[in-house]
């Protein structure tokens, strides 16, 4: 049996679906809070026989950094997907992302060595990679630099990437995938969300940062096929294209007959709105949503070498031009 953690996430429960369709006994783990039931919305993207494979999960609550309850979940589990994450740009947030990244991982590592499990697949994200020179293409060679200004989240999955590793030179066989923005319709909001609603509202503004993207099709059929494999202790990025956020959204927004963003922001004005909230949280209480990191994020370019998956697995992503007609249409049906 295959045990999903983050299974109501976009990559977990797109991942669900997939093994089901495939016959493959799924366990999947769930916080007390997680509505287990929206992961229908994803299997109803791909088939009118939405319960027929839901029902067929073996959901078990259980938060990865509850031990009696992971060793439960544990039981006659044979692989593991590693798909739960927590996601926040706050500092504030950082040990809770620190316990649920790091700690959490180092659980389900721990629990793997004590029942001998056969791999482990860990989703960790492009973010852990450091900056490449002389704009050279970012690659799964390109070290993690502590230096640099790097958010609460990437030091939380770098840190869990070293307890996947740690658990290697114990004797675990794992492999670890590392997407760009992974775009798709989840049951959960995220940063594929986050565009989705910028390219339907036709919002006129767009950052001057690029990043690299990959559907999540491509993602969860690169995570079984390396699973199925014989490759070990290896990771691999996942990115099917870089693009600017301009493209990107450009590409997006005609598809929902919007008009493409034509204006371009500020940085400085980024910064300026991004203090002016920190100040407003600290006097009024108000829930931040645009952090210093963002701000970087949004005005980095960074682009990444996929070949290693491709050369390893005679991998071909799906162009982007075909993943953005699919979302469009499949977030057309949802809204209706």
């Amino acid at each position: 049996m295959i045990l999903v953690t983050g299974g109501t996430g976009l990559v977990g429960s797109h991942l669900l679906y997939f093994l089901l369709k495939e016959k493959v006994p799924v366990r999947a783990i769930h916080r007390n809070s997680s509505d287990i039931a929206a992961v229908k919305k994803v299997f109803a993207l791909y088939t009118s026989e939405v319960d027929s494979l839901y029902n067929k999960i073996e959901w078990v609550e259980a938060n990865i950094t509850d031990i009696p309850a992971l060793t439960v979940a544990f039981k006659n589990i044979t692989k593991v997907y590693h798909c739960a994450a927590f996601v926040s740009f706050d500092p504030s947030k950082y040990k809770v992302l620190k316990k649920a990244n790091v700690e959490g991982t180092a659980n389900i590592v721990n629990l793997c060595l004590e029942n001998k499990i056969e791999k482990i697949c860990y989703v960790s994200s492009v973010a852990t990679f450091g900056s490449a020179l002389n704009k050279e293409l970012i690659t799964e060679k390109t070290q993690w630099n502590p230096d640099e200004k790097n958010s609460v989240y990437a030091i939380t999955k770098f840190g869990a990437e070293m307890e996947v590793w740690r658990g290697t030179q114990e004797g675990l066989d794992a492999v670890i995938v590392n997407p760009g923005v992974i775009l798709g319709n989840s049951p959960d909001t995220g940063s594929s969300q986050v565009f989705i609603k910028l390219s339907s509202s036709g919002i006129p503004f767009y950052p001057s940062g690029g990043m690299g993207v990959v559907d999540v099709q491509d993602v969860v059929k690169a995570m079984i096929l390396l699973m199925d494999s014989s490759t070990k202790n290896e990771q691999f990025i996942l990115v099917s294209e870089n693009v600017t956020y301009k493209e990107l959204l450009s590409k997006w927004a005609p598809l929902f007959g919007k008009k493409p963003p034509s204006k371009k922001l500020s940085k400085t004005i980024m910064f300026f709105l991004s203090n002016a909230e920190w100040l407003l949280s600290k006097i009024f209480g108000k829930k931040r949503t645009l952090f210093k990191a963002t701000v970087r994020s949004m005005f980095k370019i960074s682009r990444y070498d996929a070949s290693k998956v491709k050369s390893n697995l005679g991998f071909q992503f799906k162009p982007l031009e075909v993943t953005l007609e699919r979302i469009t249409k499949e977030t057309k049906k949802i809204s209706d």
